[in-house]
Parts: structure tokens; sequence; C-alpha cells
């Protein structure tokens, strides 16, 4: 890289720590910490919802699979996110927000105490946090595997690089960090994407020879749905979103949770919708187009650096993987934000009598504390990545696959449909779903990727469905908590309502 690319790169990193040390002074309380004190504007929410939701992987192991397969990718990979977004919009984020107001949570497992009861918060946030060091470690892992393609940097130092900064603006300053970084990070990602799309369509002779693209593509790049990406993947990747970006990842939840009313989660969630439509078209048409002017390449999930490096001149190249780094170091932060809401507010208070007693500046610490015990162990895990089947091996075959059977009870928990159902279909649900993944992971050894992310979703969902059914637990905490986050004769006063009980 030039000295403007380094330069570009250095001010990405020195704003990111201005934005942390600035926002530690909106920070008194654990409440500002996790979901903003409920005063995040709903653009901000709806951008960081949007940012929070994909990484640096996007760059590496989704340019990989749009190098090889084509367009494949925008529709098994992002359509189903801005589907599961814009139906949570209506069914998920005003409850989570209701949530927040009525009961004065700041952390999105809390309510889980009384909804079920304590083995069962505590089996998800367990089961929850171990799961999310390896998804945060893959995002590590890109970054890294960038910073190697721009600047020769080993994969180990890359991860401890990004990790470190990352570390350092969202322990001080919490949620507001995190959404303020997002927000500044969609920016400068924006500049880069769009400086990359201009060289491409430039590259291949103008808009009016994009259409020429497709006839140039290997055969089969133009499919919606090819090789392992079939149909039945495509269903099963759509039902496990909708859990997962509707606070089955529970940093997406804390979004919903920081604005000031339901109907502003509401827009949050639309805007991120709609984000999800868009953007990712803008993101991987360079991959897309690469085999026509890149053929052959040994590493596809090196193709978007090694464009940037051949297209962009000095400066934008360093912007641009600055970009790629605002991709992962805002879904990390989120992440790292929303596990140590988990261990400060569920986990710690169960393990230990005096967590349950903490002072405000006590909280503040342990969150921070947390913070950082997330973030470096995910470093340890992504330097060893590749036993765990690489990137993509970690985001589709265990993050997906697993993300059903921790996430269903927690969210069909907040509907008045299942307010019978109970903690022995909650556990049942979760138990049996983590069983069957291991089934046919390990027991089975299966390597087709509908089976491994269908079953454990198929045997949640059925199991919860069916205990809660057959053996219906009457909980009149459970209807409480459905009825309070549900739409009622309060909502249009909502955003004024005081919190009404703690739990």
């Amino acid at each position: 890289m030039a000295w403007l690319d380094w330069a570009a790169l250095c001010g990405y990193f020195l704003v990111m720590l201005f934005i942390g040390i600035w926002s530690h002074r909106r920070i008194t309380d654990v409440s500002d910490y996790f979901t903003g004190g409920g005063r995040m504007p709903w653009w901000l929410s709806g951008i960081s919802h949007h940012m929070s939701g994909y990484s640096a992987a996007v760059f590496v192991a989704y340019a990989a699979v749009a190098y090889n397969y084509g367009i494949t990718v925008y529709v098994w990979a992002f359509l189903p996110l801005a589907l599961g977004t814009g139906i949570g919009a209506w069914l998920f984020a005003p409850r989570w927000n209701r949530l927040r107001q009525r009961y004065a949570v700041a952390s999105p497992l809390e309510y889980l105490a009384k909804r079920y009861n304590i083995p069962t918060q505590q089996a998800l946030a367990w089961s929850g946090a171990l799961l999310k060091v390896f998804d945060v470690a893959a995002k590590w892992a890109s970054v890294a595997i960038l910073l190697n393609v721009f600047t020769g940097m080993s994969m180990n130092l890359g991860i401890l690089l990004t990790g470190i900064v990352t570390l350092l603006y969202c322990t001080v300053g919490g949620l507001w960090a995190d959404a303020l970084t997002d927000f500044g990070q969609f920016v400068i990602q924006g500049i880069a994407a769009l400086a990359m799309i201009w060289v491409v369509v430039d590259r291949l002779g103008g808009v009016s020879h994009l259409g020429d693209l497709w006839n140039k593509l290997p055969s089969g790049h133009g499919h919606p749905l090819v090789g392992p990406y079939t149909a039945g993947f495509l269903s099963a990747y759509v039902i496990v979103k909708l859990f997962e970006y509707n606070g089955g990842m529970w940093n997406l939840a804390q979004r919903y949770m920081a604005t000031d009313s339901p109907a502003a989660a509401r827009r949050s969630a639309g805007l991120s919708a709609v984000l999800y439509i868009v953007w990712p078209v803008v993101l991987l048409l360079p991959p897309v187009a690469a085999p026509v002017l890149m053929p052959g390449l040994a590493d596809p999930q090196k193709v978007y650096a090694l464009m940037a490096q051949s297209y962009l001149p000095a400066g934008l190249v360093g912007l641009t993987l600055a970009g790629m780094f605002s991709h992962t170091m805002a879904m990390a932060s989120s992440d790292a934000n929303a596990i140590s809401a988990v261990v400060t507010r569920d986990i710690l208070p169960v393990l230990s009598r005096r967590a349950r007693t903490m002072t405000t500046e006590g909280g503040l610490l342990a969150a921070r504390a947390c913070t950082v015990a997330f973030i470096t162990v995910s470093m340890l895990v992504a330097i060893e990545s590749a036993h765990f089947g690489g990137v993509l091996g970690i985001i589709v075959g265990l993050v997906a696959a697993v993300m059903g059977p921790i996430s269903i009870p927690m969210l069909l928990g907040l509907l008045p449909l299942f307010r019978r159902w109970g903690a022995r279909a909650a556990l049942s649900s979760w138990a049996l779903g983590l069983g069957a993944y291991a089934l046919v992971k390990w027991g089975i050894g299966s390597s087709d990727q509908t089976v491994i992310i269908s079953t454990p979703l198929i045997t949640s969902l059925a199991v919860y469905v069916l205990v809660g059914l057959v053996l219906p637990e009457p909980n009149p905490e459970a209807d409480a908590i459905t009825a309070a986050v549900s739409p009622g004769p309060q909502s249009s006063s909502e955003a004024r309502t005081p919190v009404a009980a703690q739990l």
C-alpha cells in the first residue's frame, strides 16, 4: 500500500477511537451501556442494526462464493436477511422495545427467568455466549485475510490489531460507541464500495455493457440457486435468519431496545430491511464480475482485496480496506456488548450473590471487564480458526445451524400464541435441537449444508411446538409478559410510559 493508503487506514482507526472516547461521556449506568438509555434515534438504530448484521466475511467468504457460483450468494445469503428483518419489523421489533420500557431490562435474555425459569435462561445464555465466541472469531479471521493480502501482515498480527482497536472503543463507550461507529463505518464503507463499483463498471466497458456481463460469466453464475445452495438450503436459511436477525443474534435485539418507542423500533427494522435489499448488490457486484476480469484465481477468498489492489488508486485502497474493517468491527463490537450484557445481567447474578447487589460503578466495571474477556477469547479462537472449518465453515456450518435451538424459545416466548409454552418446551427444544446438530455433524458425519442447517432447526421448532401442546404450563407471569409487550391500548403513549415493574 502507498503512504496515502496507510494514512487513510490510520485515520479510520483514530476516528473510531475518538468516537469511543466521546461516547464514554454519555454512559452513566448499565442501561446507557447496554441499551443507549432508550434514547437512540430510529435511523441510527436502523443503520447500526444493518452494519452489525454482517462483517468482513462479505469480502472474503461470501466474495469467494460470488466468484465461484455467481449471484446465488445474494439470493440465499442476503435476501433472507431482508425478508426476516422486514417480518420482524412488525412482529418482534416493537416487542423488544416494550420489554425494555415496561420491565427495565438491559439484556435480551433477562426476561427469560420469569418467562420460563432460571435454568432455561442459563442454558440459552451459556450456549449462546459460547456460540458467539466462534462467530466473532470468524470475523477476526476474515479481516486478517484481507490485511494479509493488502499489507503482507501475518494472520495472527492482523487478528490482534483489529481486536485491540475494537476492544478499546467498545469497552469505553458501550452501545453508543457501537452505534456511532457503525454510522461512521457505513459512510466510509459506502464511499469505498461505490468507488469499487465505478472502477469495475469502467473495466467492463461502462454501464451500457453491463448487460453483456451475464453472457461472459461461467455457466450457472446467473442462476439464483446453484451448486450446494439448493431450494431446501434457502428455505432453512430463511427461517434461521428470521429468528437470528430479530433477536436470536442478541446484539440486534439491543438495537430495537435502544430506540425511544415501539414505532421507532419498527422504523429501525424497516430501514435495515431495505438496506439488506440494496446494499449487498453494491458490495457483491465486483466479485460476481471477477471471473470475467480475473479468471483462474487460486484463492477466491482474496478476490475483493486483489481487485482493490489492482484497480484502485492510492488512498482509495486504504479507504477500501477501512471499509472492509468497518463491517467486522461493527459486528464484533456489538456482539461484545451483547455478550457483556448477558454475562453481567443474566449469568453473574446467578453465580454470585455479590453480583446481585453491585453498585452502578461496580456494574459498569463488570460490564467492561466482560467485554474485554469476550474479545480476548474470540481473538484466541480466531488464531485457530482453520481447525474449525475456516470462515464460511464457522458462519454457515456452525452459527447458522446452532442459532435455531438457541433463539426459538427466546423469540416465540414473546408471542401471545405461545404463552402457555413453558420451561419444559423451551429446554427440550434447546437440548434436542443441539443434539440433532451433533448427530448430523459428528454422528452421521454429513457434509450436506442443507441437512446440517435444517435438521437442528426443524427439530428444535417441532419439539417446542409439540411439547408445549402436549404439556402446557400455564404461568401468570408469562401471560403478563406477553400481554405487556403486545400492542394494546397503551401503544399510543408507550414512549412516555414509565417502567412498571422490575423482573
